[in-house]
């Protein structure tokens, strides 16, 4: 596969609080990389260098280069490269509007004024998010009223009416129950088939289930990545064995 996304000596610190050191990854087109490792491994930290999140806060310090699509994103306008680097939060934020205009706020906020393609553009992004038997009924409603999983699928279907090339999770189940969860992972590895997907998550059965593959961050550095499988099963490293056994985190 090829490389959609490359970090190579990436560092990253708050003030004087370095959250990552000198991370060397790779993200492949049309893959859901995984990305586990215990509280304050810097898993999110990452995640938001991605579409540069993290340069809202004032202390913030990277070295260091991120590349997407041979661009250097620091070269990128950001408000583009969040519009093509999506993003879905651990807790749903459904807008206080309807379902409907959930769906289509983005499209709308960057000109799109047809009626009938912004209704077709909802239908296909609620599909493409695994809602749309649910809430075809219901489209003039309001977000509010719909359960949790429900919503965080909603966020989904918000993020790719923008039409973006990679969709960063950042926990996006980890207030969910079991059948929201799993509606929520059916949606993410159908995605992949057109997006890139990168899933930061505390729960590692979760990233079994999804990632093709699996990266181990502990204390700010990435101690291992690899296929999946191996990951679980025969790691290299013995830090990444105790964590996905158990032993600590």
């Amino acid at each position: 596969m090829v490389d959609k996304i490359e970090a190579s000596g990436l560092s990253c610190a708050f003030g004087k609080i370095r959250s990552l050191t000198g991370i060397n990854i790779t993200v492949k087109e049309n893959e859901i990389l995984g990305i586990i490792g215990p509280s304050n491994s810097g898993k999110t930290t990452f995640l938001r260098a991605l579409n540069r999140l993290n340069d809202f806060s004032l202390n913030y310090r990277q070295e260091g280069k991120i590349v997407m699509n041979g661009k250097d994103i620091s070269k990128i306008d950001p408000e583009s490269l969040r519009k093509n680097v999506g993003m879905v939060f651990a807790l749903p934020l459904s807008l206080p509007m309807s379902v409907y205009d959930n769906v289509v706020y983005g499209p709308k906020r960057h000109g799109s004024k047809n009626k009938k393609e912004l209704q077709q553009l909802a239908e296909k992004c609620l599909r493409a998010a695994s809602l749309w038997d649910e809430v075809k009924d219901r489209l003039d409603a309001s977000a509010l009223k719909l359960s949790g999983g429900q919503q965080q699928r909603l966020c989904i279907a918000r993020t790719l009416a923008v039409q973006p090339e990679v969709i960063l999770f950042d926990e996006p189940c980890s207030g969910l129950d079991p059948i929201s969860t799993a509606k929520v992972e059916e949606a993410m590895v159908e995605l992949k088939k057109k997006y890139t997907l990168v899933l930061v998550t505390n729960n590692v059965k979760q990233a079994s289930r999804v990632s093709d593959r699996t990266a181990f961050f502990l204390m700010g550095e990435l101690v291992e990545i690899d296929i999946t499988r191996n990951i679980f099963v025969s790691p290299k490293d013995k830090r990444t064995e105790d964590y996905v056994t158990g032993r600590f985190g």
